[in-house]
């Protein structure tokens, strides 16, 4: 046995192993160093647009899907509401007219709004406030402390005179609340914001004044709906932008995104 020729064997096999190895770290620290210089180049190009944001929510966060349907409302229900005129429009609509109308303070309080909503709506407590205007005041449907954003089907308006007085309101409520799937990672606050950037919907000099999570509805069907987590990120106190925390894509694209007060 030629002892030389197998201790080179041996070594030019360690060598190589070496090299393979080393060209794999090589390829690990690159894609990790690829990383950061990705996440740094998104808020470096923030910064350079002068965009500004609140100290963002922290991650991990997860959620997941949740199925609702209308409510059809009962007549013996109505009884529970008093002071009130109230029909039931097409079984899951309640309109109402107050017999006095409720006068609100100069200033809008929705703390007083809330115990307003406890003991003269049905399921008074299971709303959140949205906006108020000149003329309505905008409630929509909460689940778990998240707000069902923009839904019709959950909706609780109330209008106002020119005396600030409420005089009726309109319901809409999702019942049946129950959960469709694990809970899964919800996309990055920061990525969403970059989902908005790259679509344009980020000025120069906006600064993002709030954001939260909440739910929208992501498949409309005739007698349910399915709904999904939903980054609700405001413009200068002034514009709701609203981008799928799962998918990732924008939600009402449909430039009617109010202001909410």
């Amino acid at each position: 046995m030629d002892w030389s020729k197998i201790k080179t064997i041996f070594i030019v096999t360690f060598l190589t192993l070496d090299v393979y190895l080393l060209y794999q770290f090589m390829k690990i620290r690159d894609a990790n160093k690829y990383e950061v210089i990705t996440e740094t180049s998104l808020e470096d190009k923030l910064k350079a647009d002068d965009i500004k944001y609140v100290d963002l929510p922290k991650m991990p966060i997860t959620d997941q899907y949740v199925s609702a349907k209308p409510k059809n409302f009962k007549k013996e229900e109505l009884g529970k509401l008093k002071g009130q005129t109230v029909t039931i429009n097409n079984g899951s609509t309640l309109d109402s007219i107050f017999i006095k109308p409720v006068q609100l303070p100069d200033k809008f309080d929705q703390g007083a709004m809330a115990t307003f909503l406890k003991e003269n709506i049905l399921y008074g407590d299971h709303y959140q406030y949205w906006e108020k205007s000149d003329k309505k005041i905008t409630y929509y449907q909460q689940y778990e402390g998240k707000q069902f954003f923009k839904n019709i089907q959950g909706m609780l308006t109330f209008t106002l005179n020119e005396n600030n007085q409420i005089v009726s309101y309109e319901q809409t409520y999702l019942e049946g609340l129950e959960k469709l799937n694990k809970k899964e990672e919800v996309l990055p606050p920061l990525n969403a914001i970059e989902t908005l950037h790259q679509n344009g919907k980020l000025q120069q000099g906006d600064k993002i004044t709030n954001i939260e999570l909440g739910y929208s509805t992501f498949i409309p069907l005739s007698a349910s709906q399915v709904l999904t987590p939903t980054w609700h990120i405001v413009v200068d106190n002034k514009e709701s932008l609203f981008v799928n925390a799962f998918e990732g894509q924008i939600m009402f694209d449909d430039n009617e995104n109010k202001a909410v007060e």
